[in-house]
């Protein structure tokens, strides 16, 4: 069996065209997804190009999740909620 973790980007609404994608694949045992950082592991016997391409055929921007991404996710999570906008910082005339 075989874990695939792929970097889908998406809204609520996303999660149940992506299922519907990924049903139609057989061998898929188990998908996870985690919106917040745009994660989705997916478990089974399917091949990782296949479950790619039919997340893409879906009409979803979708790529192999890496290193790079779990570090964003880790940095985007932990300042988001300390993140402050002062009109007057942006430089405008």
């Amino acid at each position: 069996m075989e874990t695939v973790e792929l970097k889908v980007e998406m809204v609520g609404i996303h999660e149940k065209r992506l299922r519907k994608c990924l049903s139609k694949l057989k061998g898929i045992e188990k998908v996870e997804v985690d919106g917040n950082s745009q994660k989705v592991v997916v478990t089974g016997y399917a091949h990782r190009n296949k479950i790619l391409k039919a997340v893409r055929r879906g009409g979803l921007k979708a790529d192999f999740w890496s290193a790079q991404n779990e570090l964003l996710s880790a940095y985007a999570s932990a300042s988001y909620g300390s993140l402050a906008f002062n009109n007057n910082n942006f430089g405008f005339f």
